[in-house]
């Protein structure tokens, strides 16, 4: 069975029902990211292209990681990413986001305790996003993307 995730940046928080909280074991396993849109009271868009390709994982032990990029990267021009041009890996860069650390979840909400990113700036900082799980489908909501 196939995990699916479908990721929304929202402008304003969303509240969820009084359900009972469930067990890290519900988040456990890779999901593949089915759509990230961000939505505002003036529009709804896709944030990460069209067809973003992403995967999330989630363990039994409390360890998480993602990585998200476009769907449309172009290859460097060199195989070791260190002697491609600058401009090359500038545009890699921009293209993908990663991230990876300790995660706790209370059955709405699923904080990322990051402690390794793509993005520096987020290193030691708390991603929390509000979950919703629905048979193979996860949901996150996030406040302020």
């Amino acid at each position: 069975m196939s995990k699916w995730i479908l990721c929304l940046p929202l402008a304003s928080v969303t509240v969820f029902s009084g359900d009972p909280a469930q067990s890290n074991k519900a988040l456990v396993g890779t999901w593949k990211l089915e759509s990230a849109m961000i939505a505002t009271e003036e529009e709804v868009r896709s944030s990460w292209s069209a067809h973003p390709v992403a995967f999330l994982t989630y363990t039994e032990d409390g360890r998480m990681s993602a990585i998200l990029t476009l769907d449309d990267r172009k290859p460097l021009s060199v195989s070791d990413f260190i002697y491609a041009p600058a401009n090359e890996r500038a545009e890699a860069f921009a293209s993908t986001t990663a991230s990876a650390g300790r995660y706790t979840f209370t059955g709405k909400e699923v904080v990322h305790h990051v402690e390794a990113a793509s993005t520096p700036n987020v290193v030691g900082s708390d991603l929390k996003r509000a979950v919703t799980l629905d048979g193979n489908r996860l949901v996150l909501l996030v406040a302020n993307p």
